[in-house]
């Protein structure tokens, strides 16, 4: 079975991250999860590679963190939640219309 390289997916991780966020705020574990399962397992995004990700985003404005006191199931554990912003927002429709266009680049280099 062929994976996907981290290398190819890279640019790309802002984007599902942010997809995710669009519906709910959610804390990581919950987003990788939901990553996990919308790839079909194709996709596993390392701890890492998420949390740098957070990082990197509320820097730039296009998610902010809160703190809950118990999750939406009513469970007590605190943890870290992540929202989008508008910033978020518009930073999102950017990625979407950069993938069209990537994928109209490469696809004209795939032969089958």
């Amino acid at each position: 079975m062929v994976e996907i390289s981290s290398d190819v997916i890279r640019g790309y991780n802002d984007t599902m991250i942010l997809f995710i966020l669009l519906r709910e705020p959610s804390y990581g574990y919950e987003i990788s999860k939901q990553i996990r399962t919308i790839s079909d397992e194709k996709y596993l995004i390392k701890e890492t590679t998420l949390y740098s990700a957070f990082t990197r985003m509320e820097k730039n404005g296009y998610i902010e963190s809160f703190t809950a006191d118990q999750d939406p199931n009513g469970n007590g554990k605190k943890r870290t939640y992540y929202r989008i912003t508008d910033a978020g927002r518009e930073y999102y429709r950017e990625k979407c219309e950069e993938w069209a266009l990537t994928q109209d680049v490469i696809q004209r280099f795939i032969s089958r």
